[in-house]
This record gives C-alpha cells, sequence and structure tokens, in this order.
C-alpha cells in the first residue's frame, strides 16, 4: 500500500480543530507512519470528531463490525484514536494530534519519536495563529492572587480541580521527551493531571494513576513551588491541566520565541511592578518563563505584549512590589471542552 493513505490522513487530521499542516520535509508523515499501520489509517479516515459506536463506524466503512471493534480498540489503547465508555457503552472517535495523539502516546515515545515530535512542533504551533480562539490558557499560581479581591471559578486553579469526581496523573510527556534528547530538566515530571473522561482513558490505557483531590492539590502546590506554569484546556469546565516549564514544554519553548506571547496564549492577567517598592534584586527575571520582565534604571518593568499572567513572579517578589492585574479586554473562556474546540473549528472555518 502507498503513502497515499497518510496524505489523506493528514489532510483529515488538519481539519479538526487542532489541525496538523503540512511541511516542505514531510516529517508529519513520518509521525502517523508512527502513530497509524495503513490498515488503521484507512479505518482513521471514517471517523468523526464526535463520539459514535463501533457499529455506526463499521457501517460507514462496509465492513463487519467484530473486526471493526478489535481495530478500534486497539487503535484506542495505542493513544491515537479517543475511546469513552459510558452507560455500559463504547464509543470512538477521532483524535487532533495536540492536544491529543502526541500526549496519549507517552508509554511508547523513544528517541527516534522524541526527535521527529521536536521537529514538527514549531510548525504546529505557529499554526495555531490562525484562530483568535486558543487551545492553550494560563491561569496564575494561588500565591499570586489577592485574596481580598473576587477571581472568577475558571481563574481559581483550585476551584477548577475541585469541581472534578475523577483525577488522575500522569509524567510530562513533554520532560519525557527532552530526556530522551538529551536535554532533560530538573523540574517534577509525575505532574500531567486530567479529569472525567480524560482521567479515565489515562487510567485504562496504563499512561497515568487515580489520585485523591488531596493529592492533586499537593501536586498544583509542588508545582508553584517549582516555577511551573500552570496551563488547563481553555474551557470553564476543563479535561486536564498540563504543568508546564519553558525548558521542556513545546509549546512555551515556541511561544516564547514569538514577539508578542501574550497574543498566543488565553490568560486573564498580566503582572504590574510597582516602581515606589522595587529594588531591582532581580528575583522575578528568574522565574519570569517568557522574558517578560526587563531590568530598568531603578526598577524592573514588565512588557504586557510578553507576560502571559502566570503570576510566578508574584509570590517571590521580597519586596511584593509585583502584582497581578486583571486584563481590560479579558475574554471568557468557552464553557465546555467541547464547545472550545467548535469555536476554533468555526473560526479555522471548518463549520
Amino acid at each position: 500500500m502507498s503513502d497515499e493513505v497518510y496524505f489523506h490522513l493528514r489532510e483529515f487530521l488538519d481539519k479538526l480543530p487542532g489541525g496538523f499542516p503540512a511541511t516542505e520535509n514531510g516529517v508529519e508523515i513520518k509521525l502517523l507512519k508512527r502513530f497509524f499501520t495503513p490498515e488503521q489509517a484507512e479505518l482513521a479516515l471514517k471517523l468523526r470528531p464526535f463520539p459514535e459506536t463501533a457499529s455506526a463506524i463499521a457501517e460507514r466503512a462496509g465492513k463487519e463490525e467484530p473486526a471493526v471493534a478489535e481495530m478500534l480498540e486497539t487503535m484506542s489503547r495505542q493513544g491515537s484514536i479517543y475511546r469513552i465508555r459510558a452507560e455500559d457503552q463504547v464509543y470512538y472517535m477521532a483524535l487532533q494530534f495536540a492536544i491529543g495523539i502526541y500526549e496519549f502516546h507517552l508509554n511508547d515515545i523513544d528517541r527516534e519519536l522524541a526527535e521527529l515530535l521536536e521537529e514538527y512542533m514549531p510548525y504546529l504551533v505557529e499554526s495555531w495563529n490562525t484562530a483568535k480562539t486558543k487551545q492553550l490558557r494560563v491561569v496564575p499560581v494561588e500565591a499570586a492572587v489577592d485574596p481580598s479581591t473576587s477571581v472568577a471559578s475558571y481563574d481559581d486553579v483550585r476551584e477548577l480541580v475541585k469541581q472534578q469526581d475523577l483525577m488522575a496523573v500522569a509524567e510530562c510527556i513533554c520532560r519525557k521527551e527532552m530526556a530522551l534528547l538529551g536535554k532533560g530538566c530538573d523540574h517534577p515530571r509525575e505532574n500531567c493531571l486530567t479529569f472525567g473522561f480524560g482521567a479515565q482513558y489515562y487510567i485504562e490505557n496504563g499512561m497515568g494513576r487515580e489520585i485523591s483531590l488531596e493529592e492533586c492539590l499537593e501536586i498544583l502546590d509542588e508545582a508553584e513551588k517549582s516555577g511551573l506554569v500552570l496551563c488547563p484546556s481553555n474551557s470553564q469546565k476543563i479535561m486536564n491541566i498540563c504543568c508546564c516549564c519553558k525548558c521542556s514544554c513545546g509549546i512555551l519553548r515556541n511561544v516564547s520565541k514569538m514577539e508578542s506571547p501574550s497574543e498566543f496564549v488565553g490568560s486573564s492577567y498580566h503582572s504590574r511592578i510597582d516602581p515606589d517598592l522595587c529594588s531591582a534584586c532581580g528575583a522575578c527575571l528568574e522565574r519570569c518563563p517568557m522574558d517578560a520582565i526587563k531590568e530598568g534604571r531603578d526598577f524592573m518593568e514588565v512588557n504586557e505584549a510578553r507576560c502571559i499572567g502566570c503570576g510566578l513572579c508574584v509570590p517571590t517578589c521580597p519586596e511584593e512590589a509585583v502584582r497581578l492585574v486583571a486584563k481590560p479586554t479579558r475574554v471568557e473562556p468557552p464553557g465546555s471542552f467541547g464547545k472550545l474546540y467548535q469555536q476554533i473549528a468555526s473560526e479555522r472555518g471548518l463549520l
């Protein structure tokens, strides 16, 4: 079988909200060959971006249901398509590349795959500029939020997790990838949080383990102390929270190279430094993942175009000169994970 099926699959994945752009060197086709056999690629083309039963997919594919069901289960176990178990029924759906296929190959990533992913990620991140609504959202660490002010629940990371009934934690695939490339960092690795159906998928596929609310909150505390950026799905009801570092996260590393990272990342806040309190000690410089703080003549200054509102600079300031300020143009995120991707698809002209 020729590579034609992979070119069709690339086009199919590019029409999903997260996109999957073509490259001049064809690295994306090499990735697809790692994730799908030719037969699996053909079946993936019959899936839809919403859950369906194996019988519905088999009918569309013109094949016997038992064989299709077996292949779908195998593909979902591999992390190439999504599976939901609900009300004694199993549903399958197409997965976008990221957030999706990339993260779900945590168990089988090796150096070769890490090299391919590292080569492809800049193309993918750049393509996300075609939609106004972003997949990536940043919420401030708890210590950066003024308890005397009103904070929307979707910007309060602890309120976000307290709404969940099933939680799982997995190893960060970004740090695993960079370690395979000999560029590992010292940040904690088991802090990729998922919830609900996402947690169910991680647990069933052996990628993560179920955790309690108490442990989830402890992981968030550790992330804050380690200077990690908290990135939940850009929706009010979340599916995941990534605890990201600039040294390993493929998205943050590429966003940091942009002139105005704040335009790429959904956030309700930016940092502000009081020049009368600032002693120009430089503590905030070390914590900022976007190089948004620069040294002025007598005090530190914030470049708002680069600030993503993570709040990491706030708790370590010995003079309490740094605080978070709500953006005047902040946008309320979509209500659910599904609505988020509908909105992105609409903005990309896919609906």
